[in-house]
């Protein structure tokens, strides 16, 4: 994809993005239309460079030029000509009388993720609750629309991403309780607001921090260790101050590092939902590289969330299981075939999920990713591979149009 670079004046606070906006590569940032809410989101834009696709630049021309001669016509004064964009476009997602339908569901997660960094790293004094809502809300439709989608964007991003982890990671962790709780007996449907929203400000007090460690490739230092130890009872007393008043939410996050094997039922509902953060939160974590240690296969992954402290079945762990599958949306498997492909949508059994191969029999990468029925003897699956031995590209909207 060729690409052109765009000044950082494209870029203003209280008004939606003109254009779709890629990274030097071609990969998309945020998509046309998402309304930029704080100097720290546009500055982490900028700091990743804005780049267009050359076919949107010459559209974004022609927009601008209809919007100049639309002011020039009204006698506009020189400084609002100068700073003319095109009107408001469509966001991503879009409603129709059926429900909610996303039009590009990667560009819709690519755009609350950068919301949610902004939101996570300077928590705002007046409103936070209700911008955690917000987030919570969109975040959940977008997981209603496509959750195979959903979690391709966000486990690729997982181990593709040590720049932006934390963010990306208690996304992920959230869309993973989600589903899991859906596979809880017992539980209530009012108890998951409650658990989306801890797990998504469960490292509030190390957002920063926890970016910093993922690309840090010396061993943690005395404060920093500090840090760790005390987030969740800090994230807990900040977000009080903030007007987090749900004490579910507020008691998930502080015990979300509890190891509680044994039955759910047996625990109060605040610890059960802790529980489930914690298992959702291991998994999450072995996909997502770091600095002095690789990211882990989703199989291995999915059996670290699995068992528990004592290597017993744990109950969490395994509506993980049930949710995601063995291997879920976003992981590389290998095929008896010897191909390596990624999977693109769950399946009916935890072992069978739709994968698209992306590296040949003689691993070289393949030109066209290829759909494979993993139910067949000649491509099922014989076992996870690492994300950092799949030295391919992935282009997820081509994936997902062949899912």
């Amino acid at each position: 994809m060729a690409v052109i670079q765009l000044p950082p004046t494209i870029l203003r606070l209280g008004y939606p993005v003109p254009v779709a906006l890629r990274d030097a590569s071609g990969h998309l940032l945020v998509p046309r239309g998402t309304l930029l809410e704080s100097e720290t989101q546009r500055q982490q834009l900028i700091a990743r460079g804005l780049y267009v696709d050359a076919n949107d630049s010459e559209q974004f021309k022609k927009a601008l030029a209809g919007k100049l001669d639309s002011m020039l016509r009204q006698n506009a004064l020189l400084g609002e000509i100068a700073s003319a964009q095109p009107d408001a476009v469509k966001a991503a997602v879009a409603t129709s009388g059926s429900g909610q339908r996303v039009a590009d569901p990667i560009a819709a997660w690519n755009g609350l993720l950068l919301r949610a960094s902004s939101l996570l790293r300077d928590p705002p004094q007046a409103d936070f609750v209700a911008r955690v809502a917000r987030l919570d809300q969109e975040a959940l439709e977008l997981l209603e629309a496509d959750p195979d989608a959903a979690l391709l964007t966000l486990i690729h991003s997982s181990t593709n991403d040590t720049h932006h982890y934390s963010v990306t990671h208690a996304m992920l962790v959230a869309a993973v309780c989600e589903l899991a709780a859906r596979h809880v007996p017992g539980w209530t449907a009012d108890w998951r607001p409650s658990l989306r929203r801890a797990a998504l400000t469960m490292n509030l007090a190390m957002t920063t921090l926890q970016d910093h460690l993922a690309t840090q490739d010396a061993p943690l230092s005395a404060r920093q260790r500090e840090v760790i130890d005390s987030h969740a009872a800090q994230a807990t007393a900040q977000m009080r101050e903030l007007g987090v008043d749900d004490e579910l939410w507020l008691h998930a996050v502080e015990h979300h590092h509890a190891s509680l094997p044994g039955p759910l039922a047996e625990l109060p509902a605040m610890m059960q939902l802790a529980r489930l953060i914690q298992r959702a939160d291991i998994f999450a974590a072995r996909l997502s590289p770091r600095k002095l240690r690789q990211a882990m296969s989703a199989a291995a992954a999915a059996k670290a969330a699995y068992l528990d402290e004592r290597q017993k079945p744990d109950e969490a762990g395994a509506a993980i299981i049930k949710a995601l599958g063995i291997y879920p949306p976003g992981s590389y498997v290998r095929l008896a075939s010897t191909e390596v492909a990624v999977v693109v949508r769950r399946g009916r059994r935890a072992n069978e999920p739709l994968v698209a191969s992306v590296i040949s029999r003689a691993g070289t990468p393949l030109g066209e990713p290829a759909l494979r029925d993993t139910r067949l003897r000649a491509h099922e699956i014989t076992g996870g591979v690492p994300p950092h031995e799949v030295m391919v590209r992935l282009n997820l909207e081509r994936l997902l149009v062949l899912a």
